[in-house]
C-alpha cells in the first residue's frame, strides 16, 4: 500500500515538472506582441503572462528550481516504489535472491527516468513550443505562485548566478530581449524567404529596407571619378550640351580651386532665352549645393533630399574634400534595387563574355557587382570600388595582366556543411593612366588538397 501512494505522489510530481517546463518554454518561445494584443483586449491570461514576462529572469529561475526539486523527488519516491512492486515478481520468475533488488533497482531508475523525461520534460516542451501563447496562458499562474512562495531561495540563487555571470562581464537581464537588431531581422527574413513564407521579391524588398538605415551616403555615392561637372565660369550652353550627352540633370559646380561652390540643373539653363545661354555663366544660375559627410545615413538623408528638391547631394570626405555626389535615385534603388531608364549606361560598364566571365568597369562598387553578376566581393572601409579592392591585393599601382585573387564568403549546402571555398579572379584588363580602367571577373573553386 506505500509503495502505491509514494508511485502516485512520483506521478504527481511528474505532472508538476511538465508544468514548469511548458512554463519555462512557453514564458522564452512567446511572441511578446501577440501577448500584449491579448491583454488589451482583456485577456485575463494574458494579463497573467504579462506580468511574468515583466520578471522573466526570475520566473525562469522558479522553473528551474521546481523542475530541480521535483526531478529530486521523483527519484527518491518512485525508484523505491517500483523496485518495491516488481520485487515479488521478478523473484517469481526464477531470479536467484541476490540478483533480485539490483535488478528491481535498475529496472526502477530507468522506468522512472524514462516517465519523467517524456512526460515531465518532452511532451510539455514540444507543446510549449506549437502553442507557446496558450500554453503560457494555462501555466503562467502556477508558475508565478510557485516563484512567490519560494522567492527568497529563488532570490538567493539567482543573485549568486548574477554575481558570476557579472564577474564575466556580462549585465544580466531581467527581461528577455524582444527588440531584433538589422542582422537578426535581415536572417530572420532570409529564413521566411527559403521556407515559402514570404515571396522572394517581398523578402528582397523587405531585407533592403531592414539594412537601409545601416548604409551611409558614402557606401552609395557616385565617386568623383565617374562624375560629371561643370565650372562656374562655363556657359549655360555647356549644361545643355552636358545633358544631352550624358543623360544626366544635374551637375555640381565647380571653382577655379575644383572646390564644388554650387549645383546647376538643366532647366536652369533651357529657361534662359535662346539668345543669352551662350552668354550667361553657369555661377549665375546655380543654387547652392546640399553638401554632406560620407558618414551621414540614409534616413536623414532622403529626408534633406525630399525636403530640398533639388534632388542632389554633394558627398564630403574626412578632410572636407568632394568624394562624390548622391542622388535621390541612388537612395530610393537601396530600397526598390536598380531603377532602369533611357539614360542608365550600366551595359557599357558591365559585360557578360561567351565564355561565362565578366568584364567590368573599376568603378563599380562591390554591392554593384553582386546586383549583376551574384558574386558576393567583400566590402571594406579601405575602399569604394572593385578598382580599389585590386589595389588593396595587389599592394601597389597595377598594371595590364596583373591577378588579384579575393577569398568569397563561405556557402553552406541544405546540411549546413561548408561547400569547397570559391575564389573570385580579378584579372586587370585596362589601365587609364595610374586607374584601373577595366576587370575581367571569375570564379574558380579552391583547390582541396588530402592530407
Amino acid at each position: 500500500m506505500t509503495a502505491w501512494l509514494l508511485l502516485g505522489l512520483a506521478v504527481l510530481l511528474i505532472l508538476a515538472c511538465g508544468v514548469f517546463v511548458a512554463a519555462e518554454f512557453a514564458l522564452v518561445t512567446v511572441d511578446r506582441n501577440a501577448v500584449d494584443k491579448a491583454a488589451a483586449a482583456g485577456d485575463a491570461g494574458a494579463i497573467g503572462v504579462q506580468k511574468a514576462l515583466r520578471s522573466l529572469s526570475t520566473q525562469l529561475s522558479g522553473a528551474q528550481v521546481g523542475i530541480t526539486v521535483t526531478n529530486l523527488a521523483i527519484g527518491f519516491l518512485a525508484e523505491p516504489a517500483i523496485a518495491e512492486l516488481i520485487r515479488d515478481p521478478l523473484g517469481a520468475m526464477g531470479l536467484p535472491d541476490g540478483a533480485v533488488h539490483p535488478t528491481a533497482i535498475g529496472f526502477a531508475l530507468a522506468l522512472s527516468t524514462a516517465l519523467t523525461m517524456i512526460f515531465g520534460e518532452l511532451v510539455p516542451k514540444n507543446l510549449a513550443i506549437a502553442m507557446p501563447l496558450e500554453t503560457a496562458r494555462a501555466t503562467a499562474r502556477l508558475q508565478r505562485g510557485f516563484t512567490t512562495a519560494m522567492k527568497y531561495p529563488i532570490r538567493v540563487l539567482n543573485g549568486s548566478a548574477n554575481v558570476l555571470v557579472r564577474r564575466l562581464g556580462i549585465e544580466p537581464q531581467e527581461e528577455l530581449r524582444s527588440a531584433r537588431s538589422t542582422n537578426e531581422l535581415a536572417s530572420l527574413i532570409a529564413r521566411s524567404a527559403d521556407q515559402g513564407t514570404l515571396d522572394p521579391d517581398t523578402a528582397e524588398l523587405m531585407e533592403r529596407s531592414v539594412e537601409f538605415g545601416t548604409r551611409t551616403a558614402g557606401e552609395i555615392m557616385t565617386p568623383r571619378v565617374r562624375t560629371t561637372s561643370v565650372e562656374a565660369t562655363d556657359r549655360a550652353s555647356t549644361v545643355i550640351e552636358l545633358a544631352r550627352g550624358t543623360g544626366h540633370s544635374r551637375f555640381p559646380v565647380l571653382d577655379d580651386a575644383d572646390a564644388v561652390v554650387g549645383t546647376v540643373h538643366v532647366k536652369h539653363a533651357v529657361a534662359l532665352p535662346l539668345h543669352e545661354r551662350a552668354t550667361t555663366r553657369i555661377k549665375h544660375i546655380m543654387v547652392k549645393p546640399i553638401v554632406v559627410p560620407d558618414s551621414l545615413k540614409l534616413d536623414p538623408l532622403l529626408a534633406l533630399l525630399r525636403r530640398d528638391g533639388f534632388q542632389m547631394a554633394v558627398v564630403l570626405d574626412e578632410y572636407g574634400g568632394q568624394a562624390g555626389i548622391v542622388t535621390l535615385e541612388d537612395v530610393v534603388e537601396e530600397i526598390v534595387g536598380d531603377i532602369s531608364d533611357e539614360h542608365d549606361r550600366l551595359g557599357a560598364r558591365v559585360r557578360q563574355r561567351r565564355d561565362g566571365t565578366w568584364s567590368l568597369s573599376g568603378l563599380l562598387r562591390p554591392d554593384e557587382v553582386e546586383d549583376v553578376t551574384g558574386v558576393d566581393l567583400p566590402a571594406n572601409e579601405d575602399y569604394d570600388t572593385i578598382a580599389g579592392l585590386v589595389l588593396r591585393e595587389l599592394g601597389r599601382i597595377p598594371v595590364a595582366g596583373d591577378v588579384a585573387e579575393v577569398p568569397l564568403p563561405v556557402e553552406l549546402d541544405d546540411d549546413d556543411d561548408e561547400l569547397p571555398r570559391k575564389i573570385a579572379v580579378l584579372k586587370v584588363e585596362h589601365m587609364d593612366g595610374l586607374r584601373v580602367d577595366r576587370i575581367r571577373l571569375s570564379v574558380r573553386t579552391e583547390e582541396v588538397h588530402d592530407g
